[in-house]
């Protein structure tokens, strides 16, 4: 169903640095690709809260009924860092301590990543491409920018030309709202400054040194993609020169987004996106997340309970809830307590859910639903305002709640649009798992109806005695697993 056409979706722009209303190239279709990992160890809580916030988007823009082309890339090649020296590519540095091949390492940490990203209920992308599986491509490329005037080649290296692309009327900078002469002492540099004419430039081809491993034949000599090729190959490929929507961390917005913006540009005359997406940081305690300074967390030991920091496991229900509480654009900061009030908040939801199936219909409504469900969809137009659609989540379970106790009325109708609101927002949209329904066969089922109707029969005879004390501590417990009393003037029942 094409509800996009009913919904006006605004998204912020990087680039403009305002909200504008979306609107697709080609309607009823959009392309967005978002950087992936880099395979080299495992993916870690900031990146899982980065792929999380696009995967609610991506969730979103489905459920509008868009027709989503999500591309999602593995970074498997390495680059070097800092001063050049093959030492500091992280492939060639991790297979070296953990004394296995580079494409092992590749291969172990891809593994990890979808393990980590399944737990927690992700949608896969559309194409997942790697760098290595694309350099033809960035070659093309290469040569392209160097036949256009934009690149040069030093040493068997190769370097985008900054000055020459200002030069010629554009504007390197205009994504980080940074001046070329700022650059300078700021530019990162995956190789030394020798070689380049302006310090600015960044390597589209490096020429490989005796001792580095992931190597490739190119027109230069042997040698490895530059950082920020790999995205503008693989985007252009899949997505075309020009397309909807790129994301990432917002980290990743200087230097590798403005060269993939200035690659783009100079490649095909006209600015590659449409729509350039930053997600903001994650911290924990307050704190930044850092391996140096001990405040840090894998995604898995938050789920297991394996750490020093929370006083037990959650579910990835509750990450996922608890990530989804602050918009993609802020800050969000975990710890124990926002872990536990998440817990909460999402067992509430839930006992709100569990109850729709047993509201009794009214022959009128005296609440608004078709209101109620039109400000979901505003708060997810309103840039994936996640945390407002929570809140309205929120209230709709209270909805739910006065229905169930008679307080309020809701006809047959209403009860299923609330039904299939909710329905959408927390599983579709939001990505949380369904898990309300009892598992197992029938005869599980059985044996668990008997043994809460004992219970009741129990509270019951409680109640006749006056124990009171017995008879609150029963409901209170079925409450905590689950089980809702509720008691009618036709006897107790109870609802999962």
């Amino acid at each position: 169903m094409e509800l996009y056409k009913n919904q006006a979706l605004k998204i912020y722009n990087t680039l403009s640095s305002e909200k504008s209303t979306f609107t697709p190239i080609h309607e009823g279709n959009i392309g967005m690709y978002v950087c992936g990992p880099t395979v080299y160890s495992n993916v870690h809580l900031g990146n899982v809260r980065t792929f999380m916030s696009f995967d609610v988007i991506f969730r979103y823009l489905k459920y509008l009924g868009y027709n989503v082309r999500y591309v999602r890339n593995i970074t498997d090649a390495g680059h070097l860092t800092d001063d050049g020296d093959v030492d500091n590519d992280r492939f060639v540095k991790q297979s070296r301590l953990e004394k296995l091949e580079p494409m092992e390492i590749v291969q172990k940490y891809t593994v990890d990543f979808h393990k980590v990203l399944d737990t927690f209920n992700f949608l896969p992308p559309t194409i997942e491409p790697t760098a290595t599986g694309h350099i033809l491509e960035q070659i093309e490329l290469t040569e392209k920018l160097i036949a256009d005037g934009f690149a040069y080649e030093s040493n068997g290296s190769v370097y985008f030309d900054v000055f020459a692309y200002n030069a010629k009327g554009l504007n390197y900078g205009e994504l980080s709202n940074r001046n070329v002469e700022e650059l300078f002492a700021n530019t990162r540099d995956l190789d030394g400054q020798s070689e380049k004419k302006n310090p600015q430039d960044f390597a589209l081809w490096k020429n490989a040194s005796p001792a580095h491993i992931m190597r490739w034949n190119s027109p230069w000599g042997e040698g490895f993609p530059g950082w920020h090729l790999e995205c503008t190959a693989m985007s252009t490929k899949y997505l075309g020169e020009k397309f909807d929507i790129h994301g990432g961390g917002m980290d990743l917005k200087f230097p590798h987004h403005e060269c993939e913006v200035a690659q783009g540009k100079a490649c095909n005359g006209h600015t590659p996106v449409n729509y350039w997406m930053h997600t903001n940081m994650l911290t924990m305690n307050g704190l930044r997340m850092s391996k140096s300074t001990g405040n840090y967390i894998l995604p898995m030991e938050l789920v297991t309970g394996e750490n020093t920091f929370f006083e037990k496991a959650f579910a990835p229900n509750i990450v996922r809830f608890c990530f989804s509480q602050a918009h993609y654009r802020s800050v969000l900061d975990i710890s124990n307590d926002a872990m536990v009030a998440s817990e909460k908040g999402f067992n509430r939801l839930m006992e709100a859910y569990k109850l729709i199936s047993n509201l009794t219909a009214s022959a009128t409504s005296s609440l608004d639903i078709k209101a109620w469900r039109q400000s979901c969809y505003d708060a997810m137009n309103d840039d994936f305002n996640t945390p407002i659609l929570i809140a309205q989540l929120f209230e709709g379970s209270r909805f739910i709640n006065i229905v169930y106790d008679n307080k309020e009325t809701l006809t047959a109708e209403d009860i299923q649009l609330l039904e299939a609101t909710l329905s959408g927002f927390l599983f579709d949209v939001l990505g949380l798992r369904n898990e309300n329904t009892v598992s197992g066969s029938s005869d599980a089922t059985e044996k668990l109806n008997g043994v809460v109707e004992m219970l009741i029969g129990m509270r019951n005879q409680a109640r006749a005695n006056k124990d009171f004390a017995m008879s609150d501590q029963i409901r209170d417990e079925l409450l905590a697993i689950g089980i809702q009393l509720k008691d009618g003037k036709e006897g107790t029942t109870f609802s999962v």
